[in-house]
């Protein structure tokens, strides 16, 4: 692409398209865990769209089944039955638990449905409170601001949602204090992403599913960023052994084509009956056919073994220049999500990385985080490992 060209898009941004981000590189192409920017410039994608293109982009079966359906049928509404649909819910839950599923077009609409759920549930109950985790993230509509425990993101949004209170992750003394009788709900995402990649504890997960059984509180996990395969288990919440009353997911289930869910136990599928919920996009032919591919390839292609394979080789390499760079505080994996805890904002070395050809992101303040394809080779992460080398030793020199 030619530098004209170029700074006419940047100049169509400018006009056009409302500020809420700031992006300066332009991609125009993405291959497996690779991009390439309007010079030509070819990055290892360690963001990937934010833990989304699991499968790297544009991966070839995921990219057949999408352009298979666009040519057959693409939207008909909720107000009629579409088969991909069907068989999509079907996939999900024998991966999940017994249950039925509702789809959405994104993570912050399957948190919404969650927290709608919950209230439903308790409405002739009593319960509308539902208590989430300082640090977490849950989205950016209205509700889900309220229930993320990051107060930053609420600035200039007032009044809060009501009905939502925060205590500290992986304290269950500050959770039992918060219950009362109005509690209808405890959400929980299993590993917090953007607050800094923070598993939740065995014990405490399994000692917080036993409060809600003993309080008659329902347990939600928000496995937004988390789950698909992430953590090295289809979902998260398999990895602790702690089974939810329903649980979110999106991002990564369309590889990049907006999609979002959230199941329910049986016990709860009457909850959200005929007329209580709706969604005019979700879980469309095109949507469903996307996802049935990105499930279908996890299994076809190994990708969970691969996920913990890679994870480990990087958990080990990481932990060794923790050793060797003292501003490293912390190495935090799960399956490839890692998080790289430092003594700076980790938002610092991302031009750094850029520009030895690496695309990553930061979490919390203090974290770099990496979120490679699942399908990374080991070729890949070897590459990956000497860009972060080379970044690391520059910081050293300094």
């Amino acid at each position: 692409m030619s530098d004209a060209k170029y700074q006419t898009i940047v100049e169509k941004y400018k006009k056009f398209v409302m500020p809420t981000y700031a992006p300066e590189l332009l991609l125009e192409r993405g291959e497996g865990s690779w991009v390439w920017d309007s010079t030509g410039n070819q990055y290892l994608d360690f963001a990937t769209g934010i833990s989304v293109c699991n499968l790297g982009h544009c991966h070839p079966a995921v990219t057949k089944a999408t352009q298979e359906q666009a040519q057959t049928l693409v939207h008909v509404s909720n107000l009629y039955m579409n088969e991909n649909q069907a068989v999509l819910a079907e996939k999900l839950v024998r991966h999940c638990f017994d249950g039925v599923a509702f789809f959405a077009n994104s993570g912050a609409e399957a948190n919404e449905g969650l927290i709608k759920f919950a209230r439903k549930w308790g409405s002739d109950k009593g319960k509308s409170q539902i208590i989430t985790m300082k640090d977490s993230f849950h989205g950016r509509t209205l509700a889900t601001l309220a229930a993320t425990g990051r107060s930053k993101y609420r600035e200039g949004f007032a009044p809060d949602m009501p009905g939502f209170s925060q205590v500290p992750f992986n304290d269950y003394e500050a959770l039992t204090a918060a219950v009362n009788d109005q509690t209808a709900a405890v959400m929980i995402e299993p590993v917090q992403g953007e607050g800094g990649i923070l598993p939740a504890d065995t014990e405490y997960l399994k000692k917080v599913r036993a409060l809600c059984d003993e309080k008659n509180i329902l347990l939600l996990f928000d496995e937004v960023q988390c789950g698909m395969g992430r953590t090295g288990y289809f979902f998260a919440f398999k990895g602790f052994g702690v089974e939810p009353d329903a649980v979110s997911l999106a991002k990564a289930l369309g590889n990049g084509f907006p999609i979002g869910a959230f199941i329910v136990r049986r016990k709860y599928a009457d909850t959200l009956s005929v007329g209580t919920h709706a969604s005019t996009f979700g879980g469309t032919p095109l949507a469903c056919a996307t996802a049935c591919a990105v499930i279908d390839t996890i299994h076809n292609e190994n990708i969970l073994a691969n996920c913990v394979r890679m994870g480990h080789f990087f958990k080990v390499e990481l932990e060794k220049m923790a050793e060797k760079y003292d501003f490293i505080k912390s190495v935090r994996c799960r399956g490839l999500m890692i998080g790289v805890q430092l003594d700076r904002n980790g938002a610092e070395l991302l031009p750094s990385l850029l520009k030895h050809g690496m695309i990553a992101l930061s979490a919390g303040e203090d974290v770099l985080r990496l979120m490679p394809a699942l399908n990374l080779s080991e070729e890949e992460a070897e590459t990956g490992l000497k860009i972060l080398e080379k970044v690391f030793s520059e910081i050293a020199a300094q």
